[in-house]
């Protein structure tokens, strides 16, 4: 427990006051020391005229359970309560106040006190508005206030020290005068290595630096705050014109128009090629990479400005340098600026290697060497492998289009192009699935009958009369021709020339694989690479029953016949427009 209470200022100090001890309040050690001090004597003090800020200022005592507030002496401290010993009883009475008489309480053998307080003579009268006010929590005061080290003791007057005095606050201008010093942030590295901005605790207690340098350094410190304001320029200049430049790229990125060329090129020619599958942005890298256009950007504005911009397509493009996007765009729509190897339909494959020779500039029957020799590593599907007495085992799979072929490329990467366009070709229309269907061993058969389809047929319009001819004498039930296709064009592929007139001697004697007037089925196989038009008619014959088929023009019209009286008619015919 803890007992508030302060003098009242007409009493300053006196070694019995509760309010002086080694941390006690009436301690026996501490009243035998004051009375030492005084003889031995108890000393009683007259009243003094109250001063309105005296030495023990005029606030007034609460008692125990009352809330306390703090009050404050001349000096602006405010008076500390302390602590009752608890385990001491009091050794010397309180002095009689000449004006006020108080009544100590009372304490058992284990120093707490008993019973109640008798009235605080020093309690707060009704006009204080904080006296008499209750403690929360039962009388117990819980903040920090109600601790004894809230409010030491005050000293006695003769040991009271004077105030120091206060230093004067350390300026912190930034620019200080010629007696002020240096900022710290111009100061550099002293001689001992430290910081010119440490704090004044590492530079001396107190000490400040002045106009000039301890050590007689104060012009050295003006060149290098004169350095450091050169630094400091130079790096505030460096960002700002870093932001500039950076600011300037994101508005051109943004807003700007992109880099272009003018005109429609400066007269020197540039093969480009275009890869499959390109779109506006991969098309402008290759044009700017090869130097037609200035920026990709620009190409892909200038395609999408273009009506017709999204039908370029891959191949081989004949171009200028220094080509406006728009004039770029222009010219790949045009056809003066394909310079495709185009792969017409039914063409053999030996005439496609001699096209290959010359677009890559190479000696001619490089392109058929490297067929001949290399034809297993092409990407040919299995089914279309060791197939007996076949001339060319890419024979088929040249794949009719048009094709990116430039100066520089290898006649095997342009070979594993057409034979991967076939084969996708093929698989896309289930080949393995459908020749069964046919009576067909296998997709590398239905892939020969388009080849034959291809080669026989002078029109479009016919090829589906044409592919049932073909189905309808591989019958085991045809006895017209009893199985022999009976085909010119296997006999020319044999001899590896296109001839219309071919006598029945010669190709009667002849017992190639190849010659279906000698052989039953189909030859070993394609005898050219067929179109789309041509696959798909051998998947889709007709079935009008023909049997027979002449040239009656011997050239583009081609005829029908069931039956051998038909025919015979349309060879009269043939012989009629060649005048035989």
């Amino acid at each position: 427990m803890t007992e508030y209470g302060r003098g009242q200022g007409s009493e300053p100090w006196h070694p019995d006051d509760p309010l002086y001890g080694d941390g006690g309040w009436g301690g026996q050690q501490a009243a035998q020391q004051a009375q030492q001090s005084y003889g031995g004597q108890q000393q009683h003090y007259p009243q003094q005229p109250q001063q309105q800020y005296g030495e023990w200022g005029t606030g007034e005592q609460h008692g125990y359970g009352d809330q306390s507030y703090p009050q404050y002496d001349q000096y602006g401290q405010p008076y500390a309560p302390q602590q009752q010993p608890q385990h001491q009883q009091p050794q010397h009475q309180q002095p009689q106040h000449p004006q006020h008489q108080q009544q100590q309480p009372q304490y058992d053998q284990n120093g707490w006190p008993t019973g109640s307080y008798p009235q605080d003579p020093y309690a707060g009268g009704p006009q204080d508005p904080y006296a008499q006010q209750p403690a929360p929590y039962g009388g117990e005061q819980s903040d920090y206030y109600g601790t004894a080290e809230a409010y030491p003791p005050p000293e006695p007057p003769g040991r009271r020290r004077p105030e120091p005095e206060r230093e004067p606050e350390p300026q912190t201008d930034w620019d200080p005068g010629p007696d002020q010093g240096e900022h710290a942030f111009f100061a550099g590295d002293d001689e001992d290595g430290r910081d010119g901005g440490e704090s004044d605790d590492r530079r001396g207690r107190g000490e400040r630096r002045g106009g000039g340098d301890r050590r007689g350094g104060g012009k050295e410190k003006k060149r290098r705050s004169g350095l450091a304001c050169l630094v400091v320029v130079a790096v505030f200049g460096g960002g700002l014109a870093g932001v500039s430049y950076f600011g300037y790229q994101f508005y051109q990125d943004r807003f700007g128009s992109a880099p272009d060329f003018a005109g429609s090129g400066n007269g020197q020619q540039v093969t480009v090629t275009i890869p499959k599958g390109s779109g506006g942005y991969a098309i402008g890298q290759v044009l700017k990479k090869m130097g037609v256009v200035k920026s990709v950007d620009a190409f892909v504005a200038a395609q999408a400005a273009n009506p017709d911009g999204k039908n370029i397509q891959d191949g081989v493009y004949t171009l200028q340098k220094e080509m406006s996007a728009a004039s770029a765009v222009e010219l790949m729509l045009s056809p003066k600026s394909r310079d495709n190897l185009i792969i017409a339909e039914g063409r053999r494959n030996a005439a496609v290697y001699e096209l290959i020779d010359a677009r890559l500039e190479v000696k001619k029957g490089t392109t058929a060497k490297v067929a001949e020799t290399k034809w297993k590593t092409l990407g040919l599907p299995d089914w279309a492998v060791n197939h007996a007495d076949v001339k060319d085992p890419l024979e088929g799979f040249l794949f009719p289009s048009s094709y990116a072929v430039a100066k520089g490329q290898t006649p095997e990467n342009v070979l594993k192009q057409m034979v991967a366009r076939a084969t996708e070709k093929y698989e896309s229309l289930d080949f393995e699935t459908k020749a069964k269907s046919l009576g067909l061993e296998g997709p590398w058969e239905l892939v020969t009958v388009a080849s034959l389809v291809q080669a026989e047929g002078k029109t479009h319009d016919d090829f589906r009369k044409m592919s049932e001819v073909v189905y309808n004498r591989l019958k085991p039930t045809n006895t017209e021709t009893n199985q022999k296709l009976q085909f010119d064009s296997s006999f020319n592929y044999l001899k590896g020339q296109s001839e219309i007139d071919i006598s029945e001697s010669e190709i009667n004697s002849n017992t190639d694989p190849y010659n279906t007037y000698t052989n039953k089925g189909l030859p070993p196989g394609p005898i050219g690479n067929p179109g789309d038009d041509a696959i798909k008619a051998a998947l889709n014959p007709t079935s009008d029953g023909w049997i027979y088929f002449v040239a009656t023009d011997g050239m583009d019209k081609t005829e029908f016949a069931r039956n051998i009286e038909e025919h015979q008619k349309l060879v009269d015919k043939f012989n009629a427009s060649r005048k035989n």
